[in-house]
């Protein structure tokens, strides 16, 4: 453990961001998987709905800091391209 004061402040703001980065990164985790589960099951509807709930959950993230802009942008990407697979089969 650190002795100095300044030291001892920064595990303290540490810890406490370690927590709040969690949190948020579960609660994106929690979004993805349930636009994942809309796609499996074939529910377009709630693939969207989901979808949009996810987007807001990584834009809040990126605000905050807890992800890198271009990993927002990516996972943003990657769960649109899983959205209008979907779409795309149901109208075939």
């Amino acid at each position: 453990m650190p002795r100095i004061k300044s030291a001892i402040k920064r595990v303290e703001v540490a810890e406490r961001n370690r927590v709040r980065n969690r949190a948020w990164k579960s609660y994106i985790r929690s979004a993805r998987n349930r636009v994942e589960e809309a796609c499996e099951a074939a529910k377009q509807a709630d693939a969207v709905k989901a979808l949009s709930e996810a987007y807001t959950k990584i834009d809040k993230a990126v605000s905050k800091g807890i992800l890198h802009a271009n990993t927002g942008a990516r996972r943003k990407a990657r769960l649109s391209r899983l959205v209008a697979r979907l779409a795309s089969k149901g109208k075939a």
